[in-house]
């Protein structure tokens, strides 16, 4: 959450920086939010991209701080950013698109496509929902992946599961837990069914129909490629390494940019992928076990806001990286954030919404004057 500090300050905080131009300038709302983003950045070292739409109009877009910290290069609106657990909406997104063309059932036990699979009744909605007990794989990889210096992939993943079968954290349904494991193994069941290695699932049936050029899932080959790479910092500035955990896709792996990310938003409000009642699914809360107004759906967390307007959103981390990406259903109003240094300042949804909604009742005041 953001300190109250940083609330007032922003308000009049008019400090240059930054690269690129405030989309609609004259938008009250546009203003806010880029003093709110250059606050953060004076004053928490915010280093990233930010995009802010609705109805798929830019309101707010623009670029804070560099590239690569120590070459000094700038980055610009099309850098690429490690996006993180936001990848685990294109793998909820894919088995979805499976399940549309009757190649798979969200009740499908895993044992149906992996019968070596040592864990009995894990079905595919518990695996989106983070609801089937599995152990949390960053933590058990470290004792059985015995060659740290050895990238692990998906395969690799599955096949210590089937040898060593870690302890389940609890009876699988019995409640909500997060678990990465859990989108690795979808990941897993994409390219068994599809016959398609996860990275060309994606590139062919998601990115490519978006219009998505500079997105793709992580892997040697075309990282070097890309034409505006970034470099992932710690908070301390040190650049962060890969290690041998950096090869397992489908809870995170996916590279974007802020304005593609914008084509997945408004991809989402089409049918181009799945049907609309499929993706409803996604937007469905199954964390029924919290009290609480946060709850989780197919790759997607769920939020109700104080006015009672569904958002679904999900933030990312991974080794330098951190990013937000939220969108409010009711207005299509979504708030893009890709990081490539470890920050937290901008993950309170509640106020980067509130900014552009404060800007609107202080329209309609001047208007009744």
């Amino acid at each position: 959450m953001i300190h109250t500090f940083f609330i007032f300050m922003f308000l009049w905080y008019s400090a240059s920086a930054g690269q690129g131009s405030i989309s609609h300038a004259s938008s009250e709302g546009a203003v806010r939010m880029d003093s709110l983003f250059k606050v953060f950045s004076a004053q928490e070292g915010f280093n990233g991209n930010v995009l802010i739409a609705k109805e798929g109009k830019v309101i707010y877009k623009k670029s804070f701080g560099y590239a690569d910290l120590k070459a000094k290069t700038l980055l610009n609106i099309k850098s690429v950013f490690q996006i993180g657990s936001i990848t685990k909406q294109f793998t909820a997104m894919a088995i979805m698109m499976l399940h549309d063309e009757g190649k798979l059932n969200f009740t499908d036990p895993v044992q149906h496509f992996f019968p070596k699979f040592p864990y009995n009744n894990i079905t595919i909605h518990q695996l989106l929902s983070h609801r089937s007990g599995l152990p949390e794989y960053m933590k058990f990889a470290k004792v059985y992946w015995k060659n740290h210096n050895k990238i692990m992939r998906n395969t690799d993943l599955m096949n210590i599961m089937i040898k060593y079968r870690p302890t389940l954290v609890f009876v699988p349904d019995e409640e909500y837990y997060y678990s990465n494991t859990g989108y690795v193994i979808l990941a897993c069941i994409i390219e068994h069914v599809s016959g398609m290695q996860y990275s060309a699932f994606l590139e062919k049936n998601i990115f490519k129909p978006l219009g998505m050029k500079l997105s793709f899932v992580a892997n040697r080959k075309n990282v070097k490629y890309i034409e505006y790479p970034t470099v992932g910092y710690k908070q301390n500035k040190r650049k962060a390494k890969e290690d041998y955990l950096s090869g397992t896709v489908g809870d995170k792996g996916i590279y974007s940019t802020v304005e593609d990310m914008l084509k997945w938003d408004q991809g989402l409000y089409t049918e181009k992928l799945v049907r609309r009642t499929t993706l409803q699914e996604a937007f469905t809360p199954f964390s029924y076990d919290r009290q609480s107004e946060k709850n989780y759906g197919y790759g997607w967390r769920i939020e109700t806001s104080n006015n009672g307007d569904k958002i679904v959103y999900h933030a990312g981390w991974w080794r330098g990286y951190s990013s937000l990406f939220a969108r409010r259903l009711a207005d299509k109003f979504v708030v893009i954030v890709l990081c490539n240094k470890v920050n937290t300042s901008y993950e309170d949804v509640d106020l980067l919404m509130g900014i552009i909604d404060s800007s609107k009742q202080d329209s309609a005041k001047q208007d009744g004057e």
